[in-house]
């Protein structure tokens, strides 16, 4: 962060914990002006209350959170930029690979940091690296009937996956269901591991060639490939204009892996498949990234992610 906003935040948090003291300091003087053990000068509901002061193992808690949370800023991170005196970090924030990870704790180490995000990382990956690399020695296939296998890669997926898939894998707007065997860009043991390492980025150009009446018969003739009840004569007038998606999905509407575009003639939306929905594709167009994992978790990993993602689409 830069200089001012460090300052910022300490000037704040160091000014807040001046003014826990001073409030802890006022309650323990006798601000009221009556004295200990007497009574106060108002009641509820035939209560009244005594002037008694707090209990003493109480203010000592205070004291002891106090004093904690000034040795706590002065030996970790919590004061802008400051690193504090133990040099401690939860996670080393240039890592760019698994391999470059690797290099930075042990640079952090012989530079006497204590970097914990990243020596939890090694200690799971000393602990159950020789599990994944021994899966990843099996084909996809054969994973994908594995019964313990599938347990894992579902636990991977739900930790890395669910986000944007749902727990379910079922997706959402904008979100492939990968339980139904339509696919993007193949659902190929190959092609699903190819997309997880890699990454996909799906463009669909907004055709702002078109004008608004344009766009509505487009919209309708696409809306016919799945077999819906259209008017007829927007169908047809629309079909002309269909050449220039074609160059994409193909003369029949069918798709194209390679490319990522989707069959149009099954019914499936990514985005909706309402006329609405078909006609603010049409108009704005569509951009769909699907993030890389192979820095993030590694092939071993990624291999039994995409048996158990495989799986879902052959029950």
């Amino acid at each position: 962060m830069s200089s001012f906003w460090s300052a910022w935040i300490i000037v704040l948090t160091l000014a807040f914990l001046v003014v826990i003291i001073w409030l802890l300091r006022w309650n323990m003087s006798n601000y009221t002006g009556i004295k200990e053990g007497e009574l106060m000068d108002h009641e509820f509901d035939g209560i009244v209350e005594i002037n008694n002061p707090m209990p003493k193992w109480w203010t000592i808690l205070f004291w002891i959170t106090i004093v904690w949370g000034f040795l706590y800023l002065a030996l970790y991170p919590g004061l802008g930029n400051f690193a504090g005196l133990l040099g401690w970090s939860s996670s080393n924030q240039d890592v760019r690979s698994l391999e470059e990870s690797k290099q930075a704790t042990e640079a952090a180490r012989e530079a006497g940091l204590i970097v914990e995000y990243d020596r939890q990382i090694d200690q799971a990956e000393e602990k159950f690296g020789p599990v994944f690399a021994a899966l990843s020695e099996r084909s996809i296939e054969d994973l994908a009937q594995d019964p313990e296998a599938v347990k894992i890669g579902q636990r991977l997926f739900i930790q890395n996956c669910a986000q944007c898939h749902g727990s379910n894998a079922m997706g959402g707007k904008g979100f492939p269901n990968l339980t139904d065997n339509d696919w993007l860009y193949g659902g190929s043991p190959q092609a699903i591991k190819q997309t997880l390492i890699a990454g996909r980025n799906g463009v669909m150009p907004a055709q702002t060639q078109f004008n608004d009446q344009q766009i509505t018969e487009l919209a309708t003739y696409v809306m016919s490939l799945s077999g819906r009840k259209v008017d007829p004569e927007l169908a047809k007038a629309g079909q002309a204009n269909f050449a220039v998606c074609s160059a994409c999905h193909g003369a029949d509407a069918k798709g194209n892996q390679a490319l990522g575009a989707p069959n149009l003639t099954d019914n499936i939306w990514l985005y909706g498949g309402s006329q609405e929905a078909i006609e603010e594709t049409l108009r704005n167009g569509r951009n769909g990234v699907m993030p890389a994992w192979k820095d993030i978790l590694g092939e071993d990993k990624i291999h039994v992610i995409s048996s158990y993602v495989y799986g879902l689409s052959q029950d």
